[in-house]
């Protein structure tokens, strides 16, 4: 009787333990169903309509609003909720300005900006433009655009009341970390039409000096750079040019497939340049080059860079350091190494969205790292300030008397240490023993002098 009592019991318990498994297991299900649900697309597009509706309806100062401008306020808004200084809903008018700032001309102030640890930061003047020839430098933050604080405000907002009608005024607050000083600088606007590839004098005419070292400045990547890159190489080539500065200095960035076109005229065809990772497929690609090869055949180069140069200069200094095809010099970059995807939208619109990060050859991330220089030379804040107005045409006449010869004596610091380095690499590889390949000396040199300029 006992042991019937027993399995009696038994049974009763396990029957208990498989009704409780039985029932959580069905309250889980039951609320995954309802998770899954709350996240399903047309129950909360339908909440967002029924929103809306209401808010036209029944706000009570609403007697002016549209269902249009209803939705691009919550477009915003849902973009501005990703937290990304770089992704933005774009009106089409922005849109227009973007397409603008790609083709090199448009009416601003020539600031390239971004929200950087919550303050609107400037990443580089543009060459020429007010902003470049009020002397602001790249790391200074803009605290006020005519007297309207920017602590909250997003990158859109800020440019959209930093362009406007050449001719117009606009008074932006200027903070400089490096001197802790605050500074208003009102200025004019201008249309903006930037020469994307210059010479060391400022212009497009790209002299050979006694050395045979050439210079190439990139001001920023847009439709044209690679094309103007083609005609600068062909004209140093021809005066028999024997080594190359590439400077990306103050150069914001722009088109990726221009960072790669220009990668490509110092690499072999088929070698990766850059490549981006995202969440779908469609935005994890490998960029690499498709030209005719190296067109300098190995010829020693220098690329100069520094806290201004950002976006498309990191991939390419990226990748010449990663495959050891130039040497890095000047001061750690700004680290803005994300892709910005652009898709129109029907009504002339269009999203901007980060979709992807940039990875150099060897997989190193440049966003928010930068690109760390091969040999660091750093620049005072004086030596920016009397190089960026050496650079500016005007600057030095715009000077009083008593500065004008300083600032035209004055040095380049980084440009005098590339210029050393390349003169002792062709000095080397004109004694090296009979027998080395073009591109081998060099290669070779650049290591043995690198060490010894450190």
């Amino acid at each position: 009787m006992d042991s019937i009592m027993r399995k009696r019991l038994l049974f009763g318990a396990v029957a208990l333990a498989l009704a409780a498994n039985l029932w959580v297991g069905a309250r889980a299900y039951q609320e995954a169903v309802q998770d899954s649900s709350r996240d399903r697309a047309y129950p909360n597009l339908e909440l967002f309509s029924q929103v809306v509706e209401i808010v036209r309806k029944d706000y009570v100062d609403g007697t002016n609003l549209t269902y249009r401008g209803l939705i691009y306020g919550a477009l915003k808004g849902l973009v501005d909720s990703l937290d990304d200084p770089h992704s933005e809903f774009l009106e089409a008018d922005r849109f227009k300005e973007l397409q603008d700032d790609t083709q090199g001309m448009f009416g601003g102030l020539g600031l390239v900006v971004t929200t950087r640890d919550g303050a609107l930061t400037v990443v580089a003047p543009m060459e020429d433009s007010p902003g470049f020839q009020a002397g602001i430098l790249s790391g200074d933050r803009i605290v006020k655009i005519n007297g309207k604080s920017t602590e909250r405000m997003g990158t859109p907002d800020a440019v959209k009341l930093l362009r406007g009608e050449p001719g117009t005024e606009v008074t932006v607050t200027i903070f400089r970390p490096a001197s802790d000083v605050t500074r208003d600088y009102t200025l004019k606007r201008a249309l903006i039409n930037v020469d994307m590839v210059k010479d060391i004098n400022n212009r497009r005419e790209f002299p050979l000096g006694e050395d045979k070292i050439g210079y190439v400045r990139l001001t920023q990547f847009g439709d044209k750079t690679s094309g103007d890159l083609d005609a600068a190489l062909r004209k140093l080539k021809a005066q028999g040019m024997r080594a190359l500065i590439l400077d990306l200095r103050w150069n914001p960035g722009g088109l990726l497939e221009q960072a790669v076109d220009v990668c490509q005229k110092f690499l072999p065809r088929g070698q990766l340049v850059v490549s981006t990772e995202g969440r779908s497929r469609a935005q994890s690609r490998t960029h690499r080059a498709r030209g005719r090869g190296d067109q300098l055949d190995g010829m020693p180069m220098v690329v100069l860079v520094n806290l201004g140069s950002a976006s498309a200069s990191e991939i390419v200094a990226g990748c010449l350091q990663d495959l050891k095809r130039a040497i890095i010099l000047g001061e750690q970059t700004f680290g803005k190494g994300s892709v910005q995807s652009v898709i129109p939208l029907a009504d002339g619109a269009a999203l901007r969205l980060t979709t992807a990060k940039y990875y150099t050859p060897s997989h190193k991330v440049i966003h928010e790292r930068g690109i760390v220089p091969d040999i660091n030379v750093t620049l005072t804040d004086d030596e920016e300030r009397d190089l960026q107005l050496k650079r500016t045409p005007g600057g030095v006449e715009s000077l009083a008397e008593n500065e004008r010869e300083r600032v035209r004596q004055a040095r380049d610091p980084q440009l005098d240490r590339a210029t050393d380095l390349l003169k002792g690499i062709n000095l080397f590889t004109q004694r090296a023993p009979a027998g080395f390949e073009s591109g081998g000396p060099a290669r070779l040199a650049a290591k043995e002098a690198k060490s010894l300029v450190r």
